[in-house]
């Protein structure tokens, strides 16, 4: 495609609209940067984009700036059905995202990873098997580095291993990865997709460009996943923690096993895993077929997973204070997610969570605490909501407090030697956060500051 000179419109200003600003500018395109926060800096954006928009514009969108674009960079948090994407869209001006773009101006192969839960822990792993193999690899997306960062620095033989959110999903168009992944699906986002229908078939998209040439790799035990690959147009790969499979990884007894024809292959032991929690042996199998999907032989792949320990703020040890384990799953945005830390815990635990409303239902939440939960702390706009359940079900033993900081030093006084402290929300950190990984690093600093005496 020829940028030079085409007018881009780039909707949010945060770090994909920022980075997706800069690679227009690069490559000679014309780009507007629009927040509708007329309250941002313009000089402060002006830094952080390198001068590279030609406007900046905060609060109303100009009339006049629409009718020059001739495209849309939509950022992952806003809504192609906003009233502007509505304006877009009628004026038949095309909606990307950040993964298009990106994709367009880049080259090299793409491993592409989603799913309701375990897409960090497993990309992180799937990015470190390809370092090990490969010698130019960016693991990019959902994960922290925009998808834009450095893409037209990229070469042939470069591979972009790639987080996709269903959010970054809504604006593909042409992104085809070669092994793309469906972890799971599990209810999450229906404030933005409304319906569990669309949520799935948003999820579906990361392989609807592929051919026979590529792979995509399921979960064989989710019926979500499993289903998707009827559709699928490349070849599917599946693996299982329940069941023995003809083509894929598989879990038997305590052996994570590799089956391809008739060539069959012990990886390795649960016991040799660093990670925490059943779930993990999911993202290690998950991560184990794709590498392997992708040509990386098997015995670079197993030495990198036995040396994997997982990623930031999820299921994350933070310090022993006064014979209490404090752990920090800021990652556990949702109740599928929180479960499954839930479920890893060795010890009693007083659970830490409540925050942004994304319509969930936390019934199953709440009755996961038996024999793991013994007390819970509230914050958040959902505080009173999961209290509320929480009593429907008959637990009673909770405090609601106002600040993550009041929340930890409760929980140390709640706590006893022997036991843990998990924060694991089951809610988006928006309202009181910017986002996971501003909530889970104020809740180490609060930790860490905990009083030993």
């Amino acid at each position: 495609m020829n940028w030079n000179g085409k007018k881009v419109l780039v909707v949010g200003s945060g770090m994909s609209g920022i980075s997706a600003s800069c690679l227009l500018g690069k490559m000679g395109a014309y780009p507007y940067l629009f927040d509708e926060n007329k309250e941002k800096s313009k000089e402060e954006l002006i830094k952080k984009t390198k001068g590279y928009p030609k406007e900046i514009i905060l609060g109303e969108m100009p009339e006049k700036v629409l009718e020059e674009i001739e495209l849309g960079i939509f950022s992952p948090g806003a809504p192609v059905d906003s009233p502007l994407g509505k304006k877009l869209k009628e004026k038949k001006i095309p909606i990307w995202g950040e993964v298009e773009l990106a994709y367009v101006c880049s080259k090299g192969n793409v491993i592409a990873i989603t799913g309701t839960n375990g897409k960090t822990t497993t990309t992180a792993l799937v990015g470190a098997i390809m370092k090990s193999y490969f010698k130019e690899v960016y693991v990019v997306g959902n994960i922290g580095i925009p998808y834009t960062e450095n893409a037209e620095k990229r070469g042939k033989e470069a591979v972009s291993v790639a987080e996709i959110s269903s959010f970054q999903l809504e604006t593909i168009h042409s992104f085809r990865p070669k092994v793309a992944a469906i972890l799971n699906i599990t209810p999450d986002h229906l404030d933005r997709h409304h319906t569990m229908e669309n949520y799935i078939a948003m999820k579906e998209r990361i392989g609807e460009n592929q051919t026979k040439e590529d792979i995509l790799v399921l979960n064989y035990d989710d019926p979500n996943t499993k289903k998707a690959g009827e559709k699928a147009k490349g070849r599917v790969r599946y693996f299982s923690c329940k069941n023995k499979l003809e083509d894929g990884i598989f879990l038997e007894k305590d052996s994570i096993l590799y089956k391809e024809g008739s060539f069959q292959k012990e990886v390795l032991k649960i016991g040799e895993l660093k990670l925490l929690g059943e779930h993990n042996v999911e993202n290690v199998m998950a991560g184990l077929l794709i590498a392997l999907s992708f040509g990386v032989p098997l015995h670079c792949a197993q030495k990198v997973v036995k040396e994997f320990q997982g990623v930031e703020h999820r299921i994350e040890f933070v310090a022993e204070k006064k014979g209490v384990c404090y752990y920090n799953d800021s990652k556990g945005t949702n109740v599928d997610a929180a479960i499954k830390a839930i479920k890893a815990m060795r010890r009693n635990t007083v659970l830490i969570g409540g925050g942004y409303d994304k319509g969930a239902k936390y019934d199953e939440w709440i009755q996961s605490f038996e024999g793991k939960v013994k007390h819970l702390i509230l914050i958040g706009q959902t505080k009173e909501k999961i209290a509320d359940c929480a009593k429907k079900h008959g637990f009673s033993s909770m405090d609601l407090v106002d600040t993550l900081e009041e929340a930890v030093n409760l929980s140390a006084k709640r706590a006893y030697p022997g036991e843990a402290v998990l924060l694991s929300p089951a809610c988006a950190s928006w309202g009181m956060f910017s986002n996971y990984e501003e909530r889970g690093n104020q809740f180490k600093d609060y930790v860490n500051h905990l009083k030993e005496d």
